[in-house]
């Protein structure tokens, strides 16, 4: 039977690296007291410094601070794009209109 993969909250993420990071804890111990595996954990802790140091992250962010630049860079992508559709259905109408005119 198949083991069922578990999911982790961004708070709870944040949290339990905070506990290596800011609380002395070590990942074994973090790791037997929250019950998550190291591997986990360890990608949890490398992940908050890289933020901390002003990374952004590939992966959903666990600050708040780069929660934030996710979303803005995600809305950023979207209006180019939106940009970019009405630049070439605004030329596909002049080049009809310029059509018609001649």
């Amino acid at each position: 039977m198949a083991r069922q993969r578990r999911s982790f909250s961004t708070e709870f993420k944040h949290e339990a690296a905070c506990l290596v990071l800011d609380q002395g804890y070590s990942i074994t111990e973090a790791c037997r007291s929250l019950g998550v595996g190291s591997t986990a954990l360890r990608r949890w802790v490398q992940q908050l410094q890289d933020e901390r140091g002003g990374a952004t992250p590939k992966a959903k962010a666990l600050t708040p601070e780069q929660q934030r630049i996710q979303e803005l860079e995600a809305r950023i992508n979207r209006l180019e794009r939106e940009k970019s559709i009405l630049k070439k259905a605004t030329a596909l109408l002049m080049s009809d209109e310029l059509d018609r005119t001649r």
